[in-house]
């Protein structure tokens, strides 16, 4: 478990950062906001209106039909907020186009969304596809497997290109089945939205214990929150295929008295050891995806 161990640290070492870049963030001054734009505005002219009033909405034309207005200026509001943050959630798919570092897929965050319409199960397999075979993943595996060999972890693997091919071939399932079952399968059957939604408000240590929760709770497609069924119980899914499966489970080693194996790899308590780093890696990815937004908006200078 060396490579899990590694990748937990570098996540740590992740958080320690974003929380200096918030501390940064909220010691900033905030620049005051000046009322001489609007008192040096002249009165409106020609429409018998004085300063200060708020003109009537403009009436409807033959054969439409007339809107309130706050329908108008909610929907003026939100054009608007869409043209601020191209990355935010779309309303008729559920889901958004962020990328967390601007690299690694985010689709199934949702950042102020709200009360939102539940995912079918064709677009939960949908997103989850969209993000386990994105070309940014070839990279990704291809540096945890150059990693992995580095160790030499699970030696039953070898050495060389035929054992790095192994290796690659390994973490591309393991995330890909750990994705479709917390994200996809379990979620469609039990009715579980997969998506995280942001918190986006109070301290750090409030959101970072939001985030820690969502890992047991989580929303049903009815909008309740539920027990997390699809997390806990995909990712052991995820692990006793793993384990059991394509990863080797004994390793020959050649000793004076001859050849022999080590003990078997697949057994009950490795299993659990991989499903609790498993749950461990998807906890702290759930604390950097509640801040990623924060810092990607300082990033690019945009307003909250």
């Amino acid at each position: 478990m060396k490579l899990t161990y590694f990748a937990l640290v570098c996540l740590l070492i992740l958080l320690m950062l974003i929380t200096a870049t918030l501390c940064a963030a909220q010691s900033a001054p905030q620049p005051a906001n000046s009322d001489a734009n609007q008192s040096a505005q002249p009165p409106a002219t020609g429409t018998g209106q004085t300063p200060g009033q708020t003109p009537p909405p403009a009436k409807p034309s033959a054969g439409q039909a007339a809107q309130p207005a706050d329908q108008t200026q909610g929907q003026s509001q939100d054009s608007q907020g869409a043209k601020d943050a191209p990355d935010a959630p779309s309303v008729t798919s559920g889901t958004s186009k962020d990328r967390l570092f601007f690299a690694l897929p985010n689709f199934l965050t949702l950042e102020n969304a709200g009360q939102v319409p539940p995912l079918t199960t064709g677009q939960k397999f949908k997103v989850v596809a969209r993000g386990s075979f994105d070309p940014i993943q070839i990279v990704w595996y291809a540096a945890l497997s150059g990693i992995s060999q580095a160790e030499n972890s699970e030696p039953g693997y070898g050495q060389g290109w035929a054992a790095y091919g192994k290796r690659y071939g390994a973490y591309a399932a393991d995330g890909t089945i750990e994705n479709f079952f917390v994200g996809a399968i379990l979620p469609s059957v039990l009715r579980q939205d997969p998506r995280y939604f942001q918190s986006g408000h109070g301290s750090f240590f409030n959101r970072s214990g939001y985030a820690v929760s969502r890992i047991f709770v989580t929303r049903s497609d009815s909008g309740h929150n539920q027990f997390n069924y699809s997390e806990i119980f995909g990712a052991a899914i995820a692990s006793a295929i793993s384990t059991y499966s394509y990863h080797p489970g004994r390793t020959l080693v050649n000793r004076a008295s001859g050849p022999t194996y080590t003990p078997s790899d697949r057994t009950l308590r490795n299993t659990a050891s991989v499903w609790g780093s498993q749950v461990g890696y998807d906890t702290i990815t759930l604390v950097v995806k509640e801040f990623w937004p924060d810092i990607r908006r300082k990033l690019k200078k945009q307003p909250r």
